[in-house]
Formats: C-alpha cells, sequence, structure tokens
C-alpha cells in the first residue's frame, strides 16, 4: 500500500443529513457503562486484580470457561519471528506470576504489564511538533518496545528457545466463548452527584459502508508501520487515516460525519466465519488468521458523554485516546474495557464472551473510552498514561487529571446466534478471543465544534447541526 494515500471522499455520496448533535439529559443508556468481567479458569491467563482507580472490574465467579492458552513461545506465524513485539517466550514465567507495571516496573512474575519495555527501562520518545505529542512506534494496545521501536520479528522464536521450549499452536476460537446474553453480568453504573455533567454530544458519521475506507494499519500505536494492526479496522470519520497519517494530513482531509468532525475513529471488523473475503487484503488477513467476510454494522453510535462527579472541560486537537486491549489474552484484562451485548439488553454485557441475541435483536459491541486528561500531553509512550479511566465506583477522575468528554462507540450487527458463526479481527496469537476488543480515537474537532460538545454535555446549550456530506 506504501504511501499512497486513497481519495475516500469520491466514495461518499453528497446529501444532506440534519442531525442531532447535541442531546439533552440522557437516561440510563448514558450513563458510564461498566460490566461485570466473570471470573477466569486460568489466571495465568486473565489474571484477575481489584479495582484500582483506574476503571478496573474486580473479576467475579461465575463459570469461565478456560481461556485460550499464552502462547508464550514468542512464534508467529511465518518462521517464528516475534512479529509485532509484545510476547514473551515459553516458559517466560519469571516469577509468581504477577504482573508488570503501567511504569515498566517489575512485579514478582512474568506477565507483561500495561506498555512496559521488555528490557526494563524506557527511553524518552520524540516530540511531535504539535503540542507536546510523542507518536514512538509502539506494540499496538500494548506491549512498548525498548526506547520507542517496534521490533519487527528479528528477536522472534529466539525468546521461545532460549526461555524453554516450542511455541503452542496459535489458540482457536471455541464454541464455550458464545453465550446467551441473558447470563451475562449486569451493568454497573457510577452514582451520580450534584455537579455531574449529563449531557451528550453526538457525531453522525455513517458506518463504512462498502469497506470505503479500512487498512490494517494503527497510526495511533505504530504509527509508519503497514499492516501494524495485523487485523482490518474500520474507519469513519477522517478520510485520511492510514499509517502515515499526521497532524497536518488529518487537517487537511476532508470526513465522513455530518456536522464536520474532522476525527478519526476506528476500531476492528468483525466476519461471518464461514463467508468469502473477496477484497484486495484477503490473502493478508488469511496470513494473519483473520478468514471470512466482512460485516458492516447496521448502526455506529459515536456520543461524546460527561462525568458523574464535575463538569467537563476541552479535550486538545490530535489527542489520541485508545480503550481496550489487542492483546489481553496475554496482559490479562486491566486493560479490557469493551462490552459485548445486544439490543434490549443493555442492562448486561460481557467483556470475555460473545452474546448469543435472541431473534430479531442485534449484537452490540460498546466501546468506553477514557476521560480523565492529564491537562498536558495528547500522547504518552504506552498512549494511556496521558489520559485514564475514572474510578468505576464513583466515577471520579484521579488526582492530578481533569475530565473531559467521555466518548462512547456503540457498533450494532446483524449476526447469527450460533457459536462460532462471527468473530472479531484479532492479532494472530490472540484466537479472536471477544475480550480482545478495542477501539481508536484522534481527535480533530477544532475549537469552535469542541466548544459546542463542551457547553451541550454541560448542559449550557443544544444545537441542531445541518451540514452536508
Amino acid at each position: 500500500m506504501g504511501r499512497k494515500k486513497k481519495a475516500f471522499a469520491a466514495l461518499i455520496p453528497a446529501f444532506t443529513l440534519v442531525a442531532t448533535a447535541c442531546q439533552g439529559t440522557p437516561g440510563a443508556a448514558a450513563q458510564p457503562y461498566i460490566p461485570v468481567t466473570t471470573a477466569a479458569a486460568n489466571p495465568a491467563a486473565y489474571p484477575a486484580q481489584p479495582a484500582d482507580g483506574s476503571g478496573i472490574p474486580r473479576l467475579q465467579g461465575a463459570g469461565q470457561t478456560t481461556p485460550p492458552a499464552d502462547p508464550q513461545g514468542g512464534q508467529q506465524p511465518g518462521g517464528g519471528q516475534m512479529g509485532d513485539g509484545g510476547q514473551m517466550g515459553d516458559g517466560g514465567q519469571m516469577g509468581d506470576g504477577g504482573q508488570m507495571g503501567d511504569g515498566g516496573q517489575m512485579g514478582d512474575g512474568g506477565q507483561m504489564g500495561d506498555g512496559g519495555p521488555i528490557d526494563g527501562g524506557q527511553t524518552t520518545p520524540p516530540t511531535d511538533p504539535q503540542g507536546g505529542q510523542t507518536t514512538p512506534p509502539a506494540d499496538p494496545q500494548g506491549g512498548q518496545q525498548p526506547g520507542g521501536g517496534q521490533d519487527n520479528g528479528q528477536n522472534g522464536g529466539q525468546n521461545g528457545g532460549q526461555n524453554g521450549g516450542q511455541a503452542p499452536a496459535n489458540p482457536s476460537l471455541r464454541a464455550d466463548q458464545f453465550v446467551d446474553i441473558r447470563k451475562a453480568p449486569r451493568v454497573r453504573q457510577p452514582r451520580r452527584s450534584r455537579q455531574a455533567s449529563t449531557g451528550v454530544f453526538a457525531s453522525s458519521c455513517g458506518v463504512n459502508k462498502g469497506q470505503a475506507h479500512s487498512n490494517p494499519d494503527n497510526v495511533l500505536a505504530a504509527p509508519g508501520v503497514v499492516n501494524g494492526a495485523h487485523h482490518i479496522h474500520d474507519y469513519v470519520g477522517n478520510l485520511d487515516t492510514n499509517a502515515f497519517s499526521t497532524d497536518e494530513t488529518f487537517a487537511a482531509a476532508g470526513t465522513t460525519c455530518t456536522n464536520g468532525d474532522k476525527s478519526a475513529y476506528f476500531w476492528p471488523v468483525v466476519r461471518l466465519r464461514n463467508g468469502q473475503d473477496d477484497s484486495d487484503r484477503a490473502q493478508q488477513s488469511q496470513a494473519d488468521g483473520n478468514v471470512g467476510s466482512i460485516v458492516t454494522p447496521s448502526s455506529v453510535k459515536l456520543q461524546f458523554l460527561g462525568n458523574p462527579r464535575s463538569k467537563v472541560t476541552a479535550m486538545p486537537r490530535f489527542i489520541r485516546v485508545a480503550t481496550g486491549d489487542a492483546k489481553a489474552v496475554t496482559n490479562g484484562l486491566k486493560n479490557a474495557h469493551a462490552s459485548w451485548t445486544c439490543t434490549g439488553f443493555e442492562n448486561r454485557a460481557f467483556t470475555d464472551k460473545y452474546p448469543l441475541c435472541p431473534r430479531g435483536t442485534k449484537v452490540l459491541r460498546v466501546l468506553n473510552f477514557p476521560s480523565c486528561w492529564d491537562g498536558q500531553n495528547t500522547d504518552s509512550a504506552n498512549h494511556r498514561d496521558h489520559i485514564r479511566f475514572a474510578d468505576q465506583a464513583t466515577g471520579q477522575c484521579p488526582q492530578g487529571t481533569k475530565a473531559v468528554p467521555q466518548l462512547r462507540m456503540t457498533l450494532a450487527y446483524n449476526l447469527p446466534a450460533k457459536p462460532l458463526a462471527f468473530a472479531l479481527d484479532s492479532f494472530p496469537e490472540s484466537g479472536h478471543d471477544p475480550v480482545t476488543d478495542h477501539g481508536d480515537l484522534i481527535n480533530v474537532m477544532d475549537d469552535q465544534l469542541m466548544a459546542k460538545a463542551v457547553n451541550a454535555i454541560n448542559g449550557r446549550a443544544g444545537t441542531r447541526i445541518k451540514r452536508r456530506r
């Protein structure tokens, strides 16, 4: 694909839409959406962690089946290479099964945490002239490479051999990962205070019909790396988004959003497993273990919500925000914030199961984003430290951060209620596990539009915006 960019604007029909960008006080559905995650039978693959003020659910018992094995050999398809770089070798349990913390400090055991470099100390990433933004090439959604570098495979199967044995086969999708939605845990929501910001601001940006804008890149986590995600992303909003996008190209590009929002919104696609992939990327997708026909969402809701404890302030232009963890199978559930539910059953949701929905209902993916900004940075080395989740119980932002609009993506799909019939695109070693669901936002709203969003969320204004697509 190289650096050549396709002009997607020609694929978007010109028609006039009337979109309600600012809505009134939302009901229960617009509250922070925090499902309880079922307990895992294999704590090595899904380590239980208590809530620590960053929106992490405490695992609770409920008949979870054994998750797919963690491919600890570091061997990827194509000759035992590490590939994306975040994988430890087989036998890499270095202690008691503890975790490495967010900042790369080693705990008691062998699992990497959220962005900790394999070799310890992390070097200072380069500074982007656009407002202090850091954009080091990193492991998408997880393990940061030493010094911000990307391991493209040179150190691959060596880790597996040196640390103890052959790498097992990549995990496969399993029928027990599909469960009736009526068995899902109930969703928990923080109680609102009188200072809460309860409005909603929405951008209507389409559903990426016909795969008009998609690729296997991840400009947020792996800038400059073609096929850096090893799975296909759907894009709506900014028409430029690919591995080589910059703040300048984002600002100059068009958008699919009806209110002029140039933000980039993206997420991994869902496929019907027995369908045919006729795209020009089918061979690469198959090599990455992602097979079947891509399903276009029947609807995409992009809503910016408030905070249960305070008003919100504007988020900076070009801030990078990620939710979920594409490597949660190996990293653990700490950053697994995506939820799976069904229309009509939104009070229940799974984090680690695909829902089997009753006839006449749709599968919903709910992706809630962090919204407590450090007030300074538009990115960080692990793409998480600059913006964090509020406390799951209280909705309070951590000390030293301020509440900004919280993005919630709600993606609806018409999918068969049959085990193994559909699955999420994933890294080869993640086995399409629903716990790896994730999404990304690069905010490119101009100051005027962001001010409208903040005012709507804080309850000071309501606006109906009419724009030509």
